[in-house]
């Protein structure tokens, strides 16, 4: 099995050698083919920025190995919120995922017992969110406080408008002559609405 190992410490005093090891020890006793090893030095678990990790995701998205092994969770994760998107992302790339030290590997009867767990935690905590965001919502209503982004201003939408009957203007040079007050895809709209209602007339 085609197996790529990822490594993570956080401070340049660290020396990866030790996670480098048993996996290396690891994959020999069961057979793993090592074909791609990435390193994340003096990295913090919680920097979104980790070049390896994210080259990692890149080759896994292109289908080069076929199982991920880390010496634990928390090397290879960030948050919990951060692990069970990834677990979930290898599960639908059937990406094997072993962490050595959590004696987690998600191909075995346990690993994947423990994944119907993270995925139903998953499930769990997004309707939670949604709950607290329709309840947050419902008493902003309450209070008489208007939802959603605001309207484009009344004299934005004319002037738009206007460019928009008068000119051959394009939708990027209209956006451009607002600098930047108002979104691409709004102005698009707006010249697009305009020009077909001139069109009927």
């Amino acid at each position: 099995m085609r197996t790529a190992l990822y490594v993570r410490v956080s401070t340049l005093q660290q020396k990866p050698d030790l996670q480098h090891d048993g996996l290396r020890a690891y994959a020999a006793r069961t057979g793993l083919e090592i074909v791609a090893d990435y390193s994340d030095v003096a990295m913090s678990g919680r920097k979104e920025g980790r070049p390896q990790l994210q080259a990692l995701m890149r080759a896994a998205r292109s289908h080069e190995f076929d199982c991920v092994l880390v010496w634990k969770f928390d090397r290879f994760a960030r948050s919990i919120s951060h692990l069970l998107h990834a677990l979930d992302e290898f599960h639908h790339l059937r990406i094997r995922f072993i962490s050595v030290q959590d004696q987690v590997d998600t191909e075995s009867p346990m690993g994947k017992a423990m994944f119907t767990v993270i995925g139903a935690i998953a499930e769990l905590e997004s309707s939670l969110i949604s709950e607290r965001v329709k309840a947050g919502m419902a008493a902003a209503k309450v209070r008489g406080k208007p939802l959603g982004r605001p309207g484009t201003p009344k004299r934005f939408v004319e002037h738009i408008e206007g460019l928009a009957g008068s000119t051959e203007m394009s939708i990027r040079q209209i956006h451009d002559a607002l600098k930047g007050r108002v979104s691409r895809s709004v102005v698009g709209k707006i010249v697009k609405c305009a020009r077909s209602q001139q069109q009927i007339t």
